[in-house]
């Protein structure tokens, strides 16, 4: 099924003459017409450029030419990421009209190497939310079940990935926005290790702010890629993975290669479960059937976790994450900020007190909060002196109904309780976030509910093939990416 293949095996048909880059292309738009309607993940397109350029890679064939290892590849880019000629809103109603002239810095790279951009897909509102709906192209369903959320900030990436709609895409993620996504919708989906490829050209921050080479990214977000095979992840971590261009006069970035190659060979470490983020009955059931399942090929496998307080690491985490957008806050919005924070409860715990702490908090104690951030990376590394990754959830449940209610009063149920909505889906992904590392997600089965579950493999600081590398065997042993039924 040629809407199901990889991105890896379409580009080799492409380069075969077994299919056209237009042909290829033809039958992605003939799908969206007839199904992207029922999830509305694919929200803005440039099919007439599109197929111009299509044409030009088969012609580039004929002659000879090969354009790279992407050359004819239909793909679409999250919508928070600026494509030059293409609508870049990141959700908001007031750069519905924003039209960019120049090009992400992460998608140059990919033109280079030969992708025919035709699309971009759905986000909440400035990528901040863990479902995809906004004012400007409204929301995005689950291909699994159009009831259900797709994640977010990248959900109508993976969205469009699992309904076979798109060959590849390019995602964000700074609280499991690419991760989450992956999980729910039963495909594949890597964060890179912090600040490896360029953030000039996303979404928030506001367009315009950086019109140079020079950008603020800003702490702990990044932009990796999603697929329906981990070779895929491997092939765009090939291509995008360079330093911010005032780097280049110097900086070279070259990927280690995996520690591993025989997932046998592999030393794993096992995270299921935490009481103070408890996980769902029915990802746990899924995750446990993955472990049993390496254990009977002889993976060596062990219930380890890094020596950090998990509790301890959210509360960091959510400071630092709060703390990333606060100069964007109009001066109105930050001094009224600053005055409720004098009136907080010290044990106010809530995601909108956390929020408010990290938007005034003094530089010393960002400081403060950096040293201690400094102190779990090192822990982490003393873990994988020991470990070549570890196994964890990605989140606690499947994907839940769609919920456009008030962000700060939401929560999800987790084995039948009520828990807060932004610790229940952030603080998994959190773990790997405050603390800069790459994290593979891998489907690993669906849940009791029929819906995905994703595994999320954790790697060394740098070390990106070695989680990535993991994901591929896994795949040698599990069904891998399944497409939903109806697609």
């Amino acid at each position: 099924m040629m809407e199901f293949a990889s991105a890896t095996q379409l580009v080799a048909t492409i380069k075969k003459k077994q299919v056209s880059a237009v042909e290829l292309l033809e039958f992605y738009i003939d799908r969206i017409n007839r199904l992207n309607p029922r999830i509305n993940a694919v929200v803005a397109t440039d099919f007439d450029n599109a197929l111009i350029r299509a044409k030009k890679a088969d012609e580039a064939l004929t002659r000879g030419e090969d354009w790279g290892p992407l050359h004819g590849l239909p793909m679409t880019i999250k919508d928070s990421i600026e494509v030059a000629g293409m609508p870049c809103t990141s959700g908001s109603p007031k750069l519905k009209e924003h039209m960019p002239e120049r090009n992400a810095d992460v998608i140059e790279p990919l033109l280079d190497a030969g992708a025919v951009i035709f699309g971009k897909t759905n986000l909440p509102l400035f990528a901040q939310d863990f479902q995809s709906f906004n004012d400007v192209y409204g929301q995005t369903n689950n291909p699994w079940d159009m009831t259900r959320v797709p994640g977010g900030s990248s959900g109508g990436a993976a969205a469009a990935l699992a309904a076979g709609l798109t060959g590849l895409e390019i995602g964000s993620d700074i609280g499991g926005s690419i991760r989450n996504p992956a999980h729910f919708c039963g495909v594949y989906g890597h964060k890179p290790s912090f600040d490896m490829i360029s953030f000039r050209g996303h979404i928030p921050p506001f367009p315009g702010l950086f019109p140079g080479d020079y950008a603020l990214g800003g702490d702990i977000a990044v932009i990796g890629p999603l697929a329906r095979s981990a070779e895929d992840l491997d092939l765009v971590m090939d291509i995008i993975t360079t330093p911010n261009k005032p780097l280049r006069t110097a900086w070279k970035l070259e990927l280690p290669p995996p520690r591993k190659e025989n997932i046998k060979d592999f030393k794993v470490g096992v995270w299921l479960d935490d009481p103070d983020f408890p996980v769902d009955g029915s990802v746990a059931d899924c995750l446990s059937n993955l472990i049993d399942a390496l254990a009977k090929e002889g993976v060596g496998i062990e219930e380890k976790k890094p020596d950090i307080d998990f509790k301890e690491c959210h509360d960091i985490y959510l400071k630092l994450l709060t703390a990333v957008p606060n100069a964007g806050i109009s001066k109105d919005v930050f001094d009224d900020f600053v005055k409720q924070a004098a009136n907080l409860d010290k044990n106010d715990k809530s995601f909108f007190a956390q929020l408010i702490r990290g938007t005034t908090m003094l530089h010393r104690d960002w400081v403060v909060l950096d040293y201690m951030r400094l102190m779990m990376r090192q822990k982490w590394a003393d873990f994988f002196k020991s470990f070549d990754v570890l196994l964890c959830p990605v989140v606690p449940v499947t994907a839940f109904a769609h919920d456009h209610g008030d962000f700060f009063n939401r929560t999800l149920k987790v084995n039948g309780k009520d828990q807060p909505y932004m610790d229940t889906m952030s603080a998994w992904a959190g773990l790997t976030c405050v603390s800069y590392l790459p994290a593979t997600i891998a489907p690993a089965g669906t849940a009791k509910d029929g819906l995905p579950v994703g595994v999320q493999i954790v790697g060394p600081y740098l070390e990106d093939r070695t989680p990535i590398c993991f994901a591929k065997r896994l795949a040698e042993i599990t069904p891998g990416f399944v497409p939903p039924p109806g697609f």
